[in-house]
């Protein structure tokens, strides 16, 4: 049987086509997209703080390496946080299940300080069953929501 000349040029120029539409596609200047965090619960600690009795519970960032460290620079230029007027581009929010915040961090720095997250509760308070982040990116409007994540080990 023989082959259609043309149909195999078709191929060609189908094929062709792909890859430029391709390599258009990855040339246009958008940055690939940011994981969501993925959020761990590391431990829990007692503290005292004001004469209270109070335990921290301290969380990580799996991925926290997949953000770059540009997300946590200090943003003058962005509107501060309390009387912090270098505040971070990026600011994170701890929440439990039901939406409640319970704390929050407006000054991280770098990536590899979303691994020194936690919030706190008086001692004999019972901690939210599961909570999770919200990483605000103030600059670009783009917020990056956790997975719930336990509050015992």
């Amino acid at each position: 049987m023989k082959r259609n000349p043309i149909m195999k040029d078709g191929i060609h120029l189908f094929a062709g086509l792909i890859l430029v539409v391709l390599a258009i596609a990855n040339a246009s200047g958008q940055p690939n997209p940011l994981p969501n965090p993925v959020l761990y619960f590391v431990g829990q600690e007692p503290f005292q703080a004001s004469g209270k009795q109070w335990m921290r519970y301290r969380y990580e960032v799996d991925n926290f390496t997949a953000y770059p460290d540009a997300l946590f620079a200090p943003a003058p230029a962005l509107p501060p946080c309390g009387a912090n007027t270098n505040s971070s581009r990026t600011w994170v929010d701890i929440f439990d299940q039901s939406g409640k915040r319970l704390n929050g961090f407006c000054a991280l720095g770098n990536a590899k300080n979303l691994n020194g997250i936690w919030f706190a509760l008086e001692e004999d308070k019972i901690p939210p069953s599961w909570i999770y982040i919200e990483m605000n990116d103030r600059q670009t409007s783009t917020k990056y929501k956790s997975n719930l994540a336990d509050s015992v080990l």
